[in-house]
Order: structure tokens, then C-alpha cells, then sequence
């Protein structure tokens, strides 16, 4: 045991040996928090404290099963099996089959899949004559699930309803209810849910879950939800040795249900709580946790901590104001390129993430082009999204009539009365006369009036405004309303069709002659699929991800990119009071990176077809030490971020070369630190 705490710094060695008692360990990114934790388990099973009384729980299955791996190879294989390391969803599985039918639980009861609870929120929709046009089933799934993951019963939902929507989404929530009662199962919250409510009403229960698991630890605490406090609240108020892990700057999940405020409130909640601060970080370098604590600083509602590095200094971190997402993509990429080519760097050595699910459309563009492999993390393609695929069919069969594969995918998108019996048809028919299936079309007055209005408009594509017209002739708002009644979702998905009309602007702003089968041509070459890798070299790639996808990862080279007003912060937290969480989301953005961090802006983006002027965010004059500018200042075009950052122990004054010439070009360092 000595040569464990001995690998251990003096914080990480305070949480482990403290064993009485609240606990609250805040670990910074970085920090070894999962060293803790399974240090501290073996420190109390080398204390005498049985397996059996010792409960860890965290969010993934990953996590748990990594966290008993590491355990093992500190206590062995043996003594490891007899802990209980799960996540919360498993845990209370295994609870509600010994005792549910304490609270009428059925001991057979099934768990509901993403289909069945579909299948059961049409059933509830059906039931209370709701038309799905006015309910998507998904859309009220999630609002379901976050009624639960905040303790709001379906009477407390329609008491508390605002407008006719959320009326509909409360009886809907009721009614869930009820069928899944009918049929015997849970979904995922109510195994949260129920747990709770047998440890709230079975004392016995509680008793001897209470003595049964005497030492509970719990990873990334600032992600638990309402239902997940109460029930380790309810299993520790006995013993009261509670151990609790998480980074209230990392609660990014807000949307979802995670509470910030169990974390904050913990020493409130319980009395007596120790705390212990782990700020020292182990994967950045100085000038990173400089910007990274500038920023965080600003938020009010916050555990203090101030993140050191163990390596010491490193290069500065860069923030480039670029002229737009194209010049933005070239500049990123180029760099990659160069860095790999120079065997500075290999390709999976870099991440470039971002706020939205479009943003990376450009990037994967000059990536194609450059023939460099990459992935994309936690969503597909924006080439291969269904509004993408229709939009670009709806323009090659404008250009090439006789494109029978693109006229298939949309004359009957959306349902305009070539439906499958037609086509099947149309497709026997050209098949018996060896002609191609728009040359039968012209004999259905629908399919012609369809291929009239791409003729008509051709000569004008591929300018955003005549691609905006064709969407109207073609009525393709039609299809994501009957596709995605969701608002939310037909908003994301609109926003990939007007990333279309962007790619035509910057095209036709660029090419001499630009033309519609240009146009085609060079989307064609970008979203072909790069040669497949063998397996060996499958992991030398470039990630791109969205900041909520790269929580937990590290790289050594991180490109944070589009950091704007209306971006990050997003235009949607702005408006609804949600700043604080965008600014987290912005610190786990800066402290993924180990060794080099750029940050990039542009000066004008593409919107809606047209060219819009952007701002920088905020955040880089926070992280710059300075308030932002007023926002008529912004629209005035005057602010700019700082040109350095409150100089820490760490901090000299760096350069770095500029792409452009002059005084506002693109490659300004904004934030110094000491040059490696």
C-alpha cells in the first residue's frame, strides 16, 4: 500500500487517506481522478473495510468496467470481483429485481429499448388523439425524459404547462406511463425513479442496503440528475461515508438533465463534508491552463480551483482571426498537413472541434481534398445526412436529366403522387423499352410538371438564390415537416440545407465561371470516401468532434474552431440564460489539448446563402483577461480580443508567424505564453 500512495501527489493522497466521513473530491481536468478513486477503494480494502460494503458508481459501462480493471491490478482479481462497480442504471436493475416487488414491481418486469418506448409514445399519442404533427413521438421522448431526470411527475408536467404544447407533451407523459405499467416494463429513468421510490418508502430496504454497502464513491459527480442524488443520498445517510469525484467547470450536460447544483451544494447538503482540491493537472502545459483558468474564473457559480501543470511551460496558445469558414478550413488543414509532412506530428496527434454539427462541413472538405484520413465523432457525415443527399439529387437532376438515380431519390420527395406502385412501374416499363425512367416520367403529368420546374431554373443554378427558389418550387420544407415535426430537429436538419446554399456561395464567389455542373463536380470530388486504411494505421486520423464529444478525451494538438458570438457562446443559450454552461463547454474545449491549442474566428461567415460579419466570442477577451466589448461596439466592428492574457509564473512573450500581411491579419497570437 506505502508504494501506491506513494506514486500519489499530496492532494491525491489527502482524498485517499481520508475514510470518515463526506468527501468531496474537486478534480480539474487533468488531475488523475480516476487514480483516486481506485487508490482510495484499495486504501480501504488494505484498512480492513469488506468488499461487499463498498459501492462505485459512475455513468458508462466503459467507465465502470475500466474502473474494475484498475482496482484489480491494485488489490487482484479475486478480491476486486467482490465489489459492486457499476453505473447508476445497473445498480438500481439489480436493487429493484431483489426488492421492487416491495412497491408492486412486477420481478419479471422487461426494460424498454429506444424502439419500444417509440412504439409506447405513438400508443400514448394514439390514446389521447394527438396527431403526431402536433407531437413528434421523439420529440416528446426527450421531453419525458427530462421531466423524470428532474423529479416532475406527469400531474406536476400539467399543472406547470405553459401552452398547448406542453399540455400535449404532459397528457402524452401520463399515458406513457400507463402503457408501460400495462406491459410490465420500465424504461431507463423510471430504473432511477423506482429505486428512489423504494428506498423513499421501505424502510427496511434502506436499512439494509444502508449497512450493506457501508462506502460509496462516486465518479463525475456533476453529472447526476435529481433522481441519482436522492438515491445516494437516502443509501448514505447512515454511515455518511460518501465519496464524491466530479468537476462542477466540466457539468456540460445540463440539457439533459445533470443538475450543476448537487455539486455545488454538497457541502450544504452534507454537513461536516471535507473537500480536497485536485489542481494539479498532468496533461497540459502552462500557457493552456492559463487561458483555460482566465476563462472559468467568470463564471459565478463555481468551486474555486486554479489548475497547475506538472510539465511546466510550452508553447503559446494561438487565437487567429481568419476571413471566413473557407480561408478558416485552408489555414487548419494546411497546417496538419505541413506538421505531418515535417514528422513533426502524425495525424491522430490532432483534433479539431467545434460547437455545432455543421460546422465541419468545410473542414471535411479540405481534408477529402488534401487526402488526409479523418473521422467524424459522434454523428455522421454532413455528405451523407438525408437533406444532403436530397438537396444534391434535386440539383444533379436539374443538370443531367437522364440522372436516374437522383430523379428517383426526389420526384416523390415530398409525396407528390409518384409513389412506389408508379415507380415500380415506370421502372418495368424502361426496362422493357430500354429507355431511362425520366423518358417514361414524361408521360405522368406529375413527374413532368417536377422535372419542368428543375429545367426552368437550371440556367441559373448554381447561385444560393436559385437554389433557394428550386427548394421552394420543389416545396422540400414540406418533407423536413413531415419528416421531423420536432421543431428542434427540423431546425438542425434545415440548417445542413442552408450549409448548401453557403457552399454554393463561397464557390460562385471564388470561381470565374462558375456553373452548375462545376458546382456538382467539386462536390462530388469532397465527399468522396478517402481509401481504407489497414489496420494497423486505422487509428492515424485527424477527429473532428463536437465539444460535447470530446469530454473525456485528450490530444496533443487541439484546433477549437468558429469560437463567434451566436456559435460559442450559442445563440440559443444566450437567449435563454444559459452562458455559464457555454462557458464550461468551452474550458473542456481548452483543456483537451496537451501541448499546442489554436483558436480560431472569422471576420464573416456564410448564413442563409448570404455573407454575414461575425464577432469574436467573449470568451477570448475573457480568457484575454478583459470584458468583452459592448455590443454596439461589436457591431461596429471595433472589438477585438486582447492582444495578451494575465502573465502567470509560467508566462513570457511569444510570436508566431503570420499567414497574411499587415496589421489585422490572420495569425495574430492573442494569448502569449512562453515559447518551448
Amino acid at each position: 500500500m506505502s508504494d501506491i500512495l506513494s506514486d500519489l501527489n499530496d492532494e491525491q493522497r489527502r482524498a485517499v487517506l481520508h475514510t470518515k466521513g463526506p468527501l468531496l473530491v474537486l478534480a480539474g481536468a487533468g488531475t488523475g481522478k480516476t487514480r483516486v478513486i481506485t487508490c482510495r477503494i484499495a486504501h480501504l480494502l488494505a484498512e480492513g473495510v469488506a468488499a461487499k460494503n463498498l459501492l462505485a458508481v459512475t455513468f458508462t459501462n466503459k467507465a465502470a468496467r475500466e474502473m474494475r480493471e484498475r482496482v484489480a491490478a491494485l488489490v487482484g482479481a479475486a478480491r476486486a470481483k467482490e465489489l459492486t462497480v457499476s453505473t447508476f442504471h445497473s445498480f438500481c436493475v439489480r436493487i429493484l429485481r431483489e426488492h421492487g416487488e416491495k412497491i408492486d414491481l412486477p420481478r419479471g418486469f422487461g426494460i424498454c429499448d429506444e424502439s419500444d418506448q417509440l412504439t409506447a409514445a405513438k400508443n400514448a399519442l394514439r390514446e389521447q388523439r394527438i396527431p403526431e404533427a402536433s407531437v413528434h413521438p421523439k420529440a416528446a421522448l426527450a421531453k419525458i425524459s427530462l421531466f423524470k431526470n428532474r423529479l416532475v411527475s406527469p400531474a406536476q408536467a400539467l399543472a406547470e404547462a405553459t401552452d398547448d404544447f406542453e399540455e400535449l407533451v404532459a397528457r402524452t407523459y401520463r399515458a406513457y406511463n400507463d402503457h408501460l405499467r400495462r406491459s410490465r416494463t420500465v424504461d431507463f429513468d423510471d430504473l432511477l425513479l423506482l429505486t428512489d421510490a423504494l428506498l423513499s418508502s421501505n424502510t427496511s430496504v434502506r436499512k439494509k442496503l444502508q449497512d450493506r454497502y457501508r462506502y460509496i464513491l462516486v465518479d463525475e459527480y456533476q453529472d447526476t440528475n435529481g433522481p441519482q442524488y436522492e438515491i445516494l443520498r437516502r443509501l448514505a445517510e447512515k454511515h455518511r461515508n460518501l465519496c464524491v469525484v466530479g468537476d462542477d467547470d466540466q457539468s456540460i450536460y445540463g440539457w439533459r438533465g445533470a443538475d450543476v447544483r448537487k455539486i455545488l451544494g454538497f457541502e450544504r447538503d452534507f454537513p461536516g463534508t471535507t473537500v480536497v482540491r485536485l489542481e494539479t493537472n498532468y496533461r497540459s502545459t502552462q500557457p493552456i491552463l492559463d487561458a483555460a483558468n482566465a476563462l472559468i474564473l467568470r463564471n459565478r457559480s463555481r468551486h474555486e480551483k486554479t489548475l497547475r501543470a506538472s510539465c511546466g511551460p510550452g508553447p503559446p496558445v494561438r487565437v487567429l482571426p481568419l476571413e471566413d469558414e473557407e480561408h478558416e478550413a485552408v489555414c487548419v488543414v494546411d497546417e496538419i498537413a505541413e506538421e505531418v509532412r515535417a514528422g513533426r506530428a502524425s495525424l491522430g496527434d490532432f483534433a479539431i472541434l467545434f460547437r455545432t454539427a455543421v460546422q465541419p462541413r468545410t473542414f471535411e472538405g479540405r481534408l477529402r481534398a488534401a487526402r488526409l484520413p479523418y473521422e467524424v465523432v459522434g454523428g455522421m457525415s454532413f455528405f451523407d445526412r438525408k437533406e444532403v443527399r436530397d438537396v444534391l439529387a434535386y440539383l444533379r437532376s436539374a443538370s443531367n436529366p437522364e440522372d436516374e438515380a437522383s430523379l428517383l431519390r426526389v420526384v416523390n420527395v415530398p409525396p407528390r403522387g409518384v409513389g412506389k406502385t408508379k415507380v415500380e412501374r415506370a421502372l418495368e416499363a424502361a426496362a422493357k423499352e430500354g429507355v431511362s425512367v425520366a423518358r417514361i416520367f414524361e408521360r405522368e403529368e406529375i413527374a413532368r410538371d417536377f422535372r419542368r420546374i428543375l429545367a426552368d431554373l437550371a440556367p441559373r443554378l448554381p447561385s444560393p438564390q436559385a437554389i433557394r427558389e428550386l427548394l421552394v418550387a420543389v416545396r422540400y420544407a414540406d418533407e423536413l415537416d413531415r419528416c421531423y415535426p420536432d421543431a428542434i430537429a427540423r431546425q438542425a436538419r434545415w440548417a445542413a440545407v442552408e450549409e448548401i446554399l453557403n457552399l454554393a456561395e463561397n464557390y460562385g464567389r471564388r470561381t470565374k465561371s462558375p456553373t452548375l455542373l462545376g458546382f456538382l463536380e467539386e462536390l462530388t470530388l469532397a465527399a468522396e470516401e478517402p481509401e481504407e486504411e489497414d489496420e494497423e494505421r486505422s487509428r492515424d486520423r485527424v477527429m473532428l468532434m463536437t465539444l460535447h464529444s470530446s469530454k473525456g478525451l485528450e490530444f496533443p494538438r487541439v484546433y477549437l474552431v468558429g469560437v463567434e458570438e451566436r456559435i460559442l457562446p450559442h445563440e440559443k443559450s444566450i437567449a435563454e440564460n444559459g452562458v455559464e454552461e457555454e462557458r464550461r463547454l468551452m474550458y473542456v474545449g481548452i483543456t483537451r489539448a496537451r501541448r499546442r491549442l489554436t483558436i480560431t474566428y472569422v471576420r464573416s461567415r456564410a448564413k442563409y446563402g448570404r455573407r454575414e460579419p461575425c464577432q469574436p466570442s467573449r470568451f477570448l477577451f475573457e480568457m484575454g483577461g478583459e470584458p468583452p466589448p459592448s455590443q454596439a461596439t461589436s457591431r461596429a466592428g471595433l472589438g477585438r480580443p486582447p492582444e495578451t492574457c494575465p502573465p502567470s509564473a509560467e508566462s513570457r512573450s511569444g510570436s508566431i508567424p503570420s499567414r497574411d500581411s499587415g496589421g489585422n491579419s490572420p495569425g495574430d497570437t492573442l494569448l502569449r505564453g512562453r515559447t518551448s
